[in-house]
């Protein structure tokens, strides 16, 4: 196999080679005889629809997955069946997705053991510690905090310094963006350059091929347990063969009138985004939160809320990690009891009800990770979230097959069918739901949720985890469920392309308290909400969508040429993507605790 050469131009034998690579959770085979390459200095971006293996070629590297067939080599040694313990200690380290850090620990002491492989250097533990406190001043701030108590941006930056305590010669990181406001996604890329010129080989598995393009010169493209694309990632936008949506947007274009489908720029089949009538001023009020207060000790998570949602509205909630768009979601739906205010379902105070009270009232919620069954089959899963709507539960009736009990079974699993067609899960009817992407289980959860009836949706980052190509047909596709239920949604969402082509208004918190309400362009051009929330750094905000193209206004219907204030300032300050054009300060928070 010839020598590579790097984005730097320095060609050299690889650090990291796997050949033939297959992997299979119990009878599930995932990766299909991949073959993957890192030169040593190198930033690799790892992309690919939900489900394509990303993920699991990484637990195949850091030796978390054993392959079923094919060596993994690591500076020319053969790593394949070496534990993952010993692997770490050879200089492989894996930032995980999602969640890394131990919530009920404190900072220091999430720092502490991240240690583990350094212990015995006292001086080395405390040069890396001071090393990290600089690079992420955050941290030094809540350093005798609970780790659980930041916001997910801090989370995020804790876990990275975890990852970097023990300085690998390979760093991959699953998920950078992962549920990270653009602000402070605009600032770990930042960083990730600034690790990366340290000397730190790197692959990061990212969703969005616009933010990949500002972080690496090289990707790999995956679908379907293979490797279908391996060059500059600039590349990739000239192969719409394999930047396409290969399952949301199946399920969006299937509802529609005319087959559902746009052609994109490069020629691209795209579902198109449906047309929708706002609801009028004088629409009834289906939720409504007044003065709502939620403190932690001292701290004021949420300060005064006041929101209107009204009958067949989609009303957008943004702000910082931290700001208190999940809380105020808690708060809505029952989790967590209000210290102020009231909450109103129709008109009615619900404030002092149960979760399972304001459920059956009709309100439904998602959250940031999807709570499902995972030994469950998808059908299964839908199945039981439709328990409520069972015209008979008597377990006698079941136990007899009764015709009672056998006619409503026969009901239920009719409407599970019609879920499994009207969410494009056919494919996944009969897996557990434990083995399915993190996309795909959004999906699924949002089945669940509609199984529910409900009069009000509250969708807690939909997008999360989701393919680019896929969250650019999740909008069409929640426009149309809205549609079909005529429900009202209230939705946080990070990705401001999905959430202005779909919603009638926006509100911004920052600090628990609303400092910006109007429609999107209102909102995004609110210079409070750029400073704030969007930040400058164009790909962290338009993280699905071209960059390229003209802006998109409330369901894509801006003017050619014209662009929300939020990316044209973005376009004003220096390019992210330029080597000299860098800011070169440590990651900073965007607001004090």
């Amino acid at each position: 196999m010839t020598a590579r050469t790097t984005g730097n131009g320095h060609a050299g034998e690889p650090l990291l080679r796997c050949q033939g690579l297959d992997v299979a959770y119990g009878p599930v085979q995932v990766l299909f005889g991949v073959d993957f390459e890192v030169t040593r200095g190198e930033l690799v971006a790892l992309l690919g629809t939900n489900g394509a293996g990303k993920s699991t070629l990484l637990k195949a590297i850091s030796g978390l997955q054993k392959p079923r067939r094919g060596t993994v080599e690591f500076k020319g040694r053969d790593i394949t069946k070496v534990p993952a313990y010993k692997i770490a200690a050879e200089g492989i380290i894996q930032m995980p997705g999602g969640k890394g850090i131990f919530p009920t620990l404190t900072v220091e002491n999430n720092l502490r053991l991240a240690q583990w492989l350094i212990k015995d250097d006292k001086a080395l533990c405390e040069q890396r510690l001071t090393e990290l406190l600089e690079l992420f001043p955050i941290l030094r701030r809540r350093y005798r905090e609970m780790a659980g108590n930041m916001s997910g941006g801090e989370q995020q930056m804790l876990t990275l310094a975890q990852a970097l305590m023990s300085k690998p010669d390979l760093l991959m990181i699953d998920e950078l963006s992962l549920g990270l406001a653009p602000a402070i996604v605009g600032e770990l890329i930042e960083v990730v350059h600034q690790i990366h010129e340290t000397g730190v080989t790197m692959i990061i598995v990212e969703q969005s091929v616009n933010v990949a393009l500002n972080i690496a010169e090289r990707a790999v493209f995956m679908e379907k347990g293979e490797v279908r694309f391996e060059g500059p990632t600039r590349d990739l936008l000239d192969r719409p063969d394999i930047l396409r949506s290969v399952f949301i947007a199946g399920a969006a274009a299937q509802h529609g009138a005319d087959g559902g489908q746009t052609t994109g720029e490069r020629g691209e089949a795209k579902p198109a985004m449906p047309e929708r009538t706002p609801p009028g001023p004088d629409a009834p009020v289906v939720l409504e939160t007044v003065g709502v207060v939620k403190r932690f000790g001292g701290i004021r998570a949420v300060d005064g809320v006041s929101l209107q949602l009204r009958e067949g509205e989609i009303l957008g909630l943004i702000g910082q990690n931290g700001a208190g768009k999940t809380t105020l979601f808690d708060c809505i739906s029952g989790f967590l009891p209000i210290d102020g205010g009231k909450i109103l379902i129709r008109g009615k105070d619900v404030s002092a009800w149960t979760t399972h009270e304001r459920a059956i009232a009709r309100l439904g919620r998602s959250f940031q990770e999807a709570r499902l069954y995972p030994s469950l089959t998808t059908a299964e899963v839908i199945a039981v979230a439709l328990e409520r709507h069972l015209a008979n539960r008597d377990i006698v009736a079941a136990a007899f097959r009764l015709p009672a009990s056998y006619e409503s079974e026969l009901a239920a699993a009719k409407r599970v069918q019609e879920l499994i067609e009207l969410m494009g899960l056919e494919a996944f009817r009969q897996k557990p739901v434990g083995e399915l992407s993190t996309g795909s289980r959004r999906i699924v959860e949002l089945a669940c949720m509609l199984a529910q009836d409900p009069d009000v949706l509250l969708l807690d980052e939909p997008s999360g985890g989701v393919a680019q190509r896929e969250t650019e047909a999740l909008g069409p596709l929640l426009v149309r469920v809205q549609q079909h239920t005529g429900c009202s949604i209230l939705v946080i969402e990070h990705d401001m392309p999905l959430l202005s082509s779909i919603c009638d208004r926006m509100v911004c918190l920052e600090l628990g308290q609303v400092i910006a309400e109007g429609t999107p362009e209102e909102v995004l051009e609110n210079p409070r909400v750029i400073e704030s929330y969007l930040g400058t750094d164009e790909s962290a905000i338009m993280r699905s969508g071209s960059t390229d193209a003209a802006g998109s206004g409330p369901r894509g219907k801006a003017k050619a040429g014209t662009k929300p204030k939020a990316t044209t300032r973005a376009k004003q300050a220096p390019a992210a993507g330029g080597r000299g054009a860098r800011r070169r300060q440590p990651l900073k928070a965007r607001r004090d605790p």
